[in-house]
């Protein structure tokens, strides 16, 4: 298991903070990424979050596809 740098587990924590708060699920993520044009499967989704490995471009999509406007950095 590799482990993840401060920032890598920030970005992952701040994506499943997002989606708890507006009680969604990974399947529900995929719909809304769908519904904005992204094309990504649930397995993916749920593996890249679950690693923490994924680009800025994939993080601002799921904030974004979620009505997340506004994040705390703190």
């Amino acid at each position: 298991m590799t482990t993840l740098t401060p920032w890598e587990q920030k970005a992952k924590t701040l994506l499943r903070v997002e989606m708890t708060k507006q009680g969604l699920s990974y399947k529900d993520l995929q719909s809304k990424l769908a519904d904005i044009g992204v094309a990504e499967e649930e397995p993916a989704i749920r593996n890249k979050v679950g690693r923490g490995k994924f680009s800025a471009a994939f993080l601002l999509q799921c904030l974004s596809a979620i009505g997340c406007h506004t994040v705390s950095l703190d």
